[in-house]
């Protein structure tokens, strides 16, 4: 049946992280980028659709119970892939990780926006990894007409070959998102030496209205029409980095659509918001990530842990 109840769909990989911690330990979450920016947008009380790559295996089948509990269905023809993608996550005595991968990424035939999808929201390996990459691209510029589109391309340099090869694939799906989040190590890898926040000005004049830096416990900095927002990450004990990034992901397009700022018809809107309403958003994103840090493996918070009834509308 058609999803008529406005929502966001999610388009990339869902995977099984199989964690190495430094004192010897090994475990599994469920966990993918875009698959995590999808549950963060669920616990936070979203309609959410995600399109993926799944196996009908005992790793599927984990990952699909894990969405489903956070209410996040799967777009028909995600479970066809021959079997689940895996990615191991080494982490060091300070709790980051680093990346090794077993993936294989596509996208489901018909797999589009549809008039009720407000945003869609792609990135890291699905955007690059072909075959499913080329038909990221496209649904991305087909579903312009009707969605914002957000982007993060979360790089992961053992997949993606060299930097300049990824930059070919990433920097036009810059230009075709209205909001973009990247990492200060993402940026280190694509632009060796550059200045983050320069980047970042240079990516927001290829098209998109903001274009967000996250400095892990340093906080973010985000670019937009009126100038350049500041936010600092509140202290919190670090048990894990895996999924911070992606839930300020899932953060930053929930406070966009507390703001009314979601959907095409609301582009200019968007590109048009204020450095305080974009501080405060930004502000739920770092709690957010906060929260998720401070526990182990990809754990987004539900909306309760983070603002108890929810904020208040600004704008």
């Amino acid at each position: 049946m058609p999803h008529r109840a406005p929502h966001v769909l999610v388009v990339g990989e869902a995977l099984v992280d199989e964690v190495r911690r430094a004192d010897g330990t090994t475990d599994e979450h469920p966990g993918g980028s875009p698959a995590n920016v999808a549950l963060a947008l669920g616990r936070l009380g979203r309609e959410v659709r995600l399109a993926t790559h799944l196996g009908r295996d005992q790793r599927g089948q984990e990952i699909r119970s894990w969405l489903a509990d956070s209410g996040v269905p799967l777009t028909p023809g995600s479970d066809d892939a021959a079997t689940t993608s895996v990615a191991r996550a080494v982490l060091d005595g300070a709790g980051a990780a680093t990346y090794d991968f077993a993936i294989t990424w596509d996208v489901a035939p018909g797999t589009r926006a549809t008039d009720s999808t407000l945003a869609v929201h792609t990135g890291s390996i699905a955007a690059v990894l072909e075959p499913g990459a080329s038909a990221v691209h496209d649904l991305v510029l087909a579903a312009r007409d009707r969605a914002t589109i957000t982007y993060d391309p979360n790089a992961r340099p053992s997949l993606m070959g060299t930097a300049a090869a990824a930059l070919a694939r990433i920097e036009p799906l810059v230009a075709a998102a209205d909001v973009v989040k990247v990492s200060d190590e993402d940026i280190a890898w694509l632009y060796p030496g550059a200045d983050p926040v320069d980047v970042a000005r240079t990516w927001a004049r290829l098209g998109p209205a903001i274009v967000v830096v996250t400095f892990g416990g340093d906080g973010a900095v985000a670019v937009c029409a009126e100038g350049e927002v500041r936010v600092a990450a509140p202290p919190v004990d670090v048990v894990d980095t895996v999924g911070a990034g992606d839930t300020f992901m899932g953060a930053l397009i929930d406070g966009l659509w507390e703001q009314d700022l979601l959907g095409s018809a609301r582009r200019e809107a968007l590109r048009a918001i204020s450095s305080d309403t974009l501080a405060w958003v930004l502000g739920r994103c770092v709690a957010a990530a906060a929260i998720t840090v401070s526990r182990a493996g990809a754990n987004p918070p539900r909306r309760d842990e983070l603002d108890g009834d929810g904020p208040a509308r600004r704008g």
